[in-house]
Formats: structure tokens, C-alpha cells, sequence
């Protein structure tokens, strides 16, 4: 039997609309303090949190959409868990290593890492799953 609602998801996608109203939030602080109205006119602190933000809005829907594609024909719930507890802790450590800096950090290498990752081994599930094999 199908689940009715993708309650995992729901709950992943809960926590990370948190995360993105933080990120969305740090940029505005950062433009306030800097008084920079568009751009980041080289504020290291102002680029970091556009990155911080830029890079959350482009890696974590995709992940999420297909982690709810899965839920939705029922791949084993403990994948979906074990993905969205990953795509959560990716998208953290991401926003955490941006805010930092803009160069290189294992929190941003595991963020980036897991951003490549996730999408593919949540579609490979659902190939699985559409296939027969959950």
C-alpha cells in the first residue's frame, strides 16, 4: 500500500525551509550592516552569505523533490530517512563552510560531495522501486 503523505519529506522539508529563512535572513543582516543594497561590494561577509544562500537554493530542492517522488512510491522509508538526514546535514555543513569562508573546507566538501551523491542514489531508488525492487 502507497503512503498517503510523504511525512519523512514533510519533516525534512520543514527543517530545511528553517535553514533557507536563516540563510535569507543572514543576507539581509549582512546588507544592513554593510549597507549594500545589491551585489556584494567585495564585503567578504556579504559575498559569504550570498554564496551561503545561492548554494542552498540550487542544491537542496532537487534532492528534495526526488526524496519525496520516492516516499510517494514507497521506496523502503528507512533510504528516505537515512537521505534526508544526509541531505539536512549536507545543506548545514554547506551553509556552516560558506559562512565561513568561500575557500576550501571539509564542511563544504562534504556539502558538495553529498550534493552530487544524494540526487543520484535517491533516483537510482526510484528506478528500483518503479522496477519492482524496493
Amino acid at each position: 500500500m502507497l503512503p498517503t503523505f510523504p511525512l519523512i519529506t514533510a519533516v525534512v522539508a520543514a527543517v530545511l525551509g528553517l535553514l533557507g529563512a536563516l540563510l535569507t535572513a543572514n543576507v539581509i543582516i549582512n546588507r544592513v550592516r554593510t549597507g549594500i543594497n545589491a551585489g556584494d561590494g567585495d564585503a567578504a561577509t556579504l559575498a559569504q552569505a550570498i554564496r551561503a544562500h545561492g548554494n542552498f537554493v540550487e542544491q537542496a530542492p532537487l534532492t528534495l523533490i526526488l526524496l519525496a517522488i520516492a516516499e510517494a512510491i514507497a521506496v523502503r522509508p528507512l533510504i528516505v530517512g537515512i537521505v534526508g538526514a544526509l541531505l539536512i546535514a549536507a545543506r548545514l555543513a554547506s551553509a556552516y563552510g560558506l559562512n565561513r569562508s568561500l575557500g576550501a573546507s571539509s564542511a563544504r566538501q562534504f556539502g558538495g560531495g553529498m550534493s552530487v551523491l544524494l540526487p543520484a542514489a535517491t533516483s537510482i531508488a526510484i528506478l528500483l522501486a518503479l522496477a519492482g525492487i524496493r
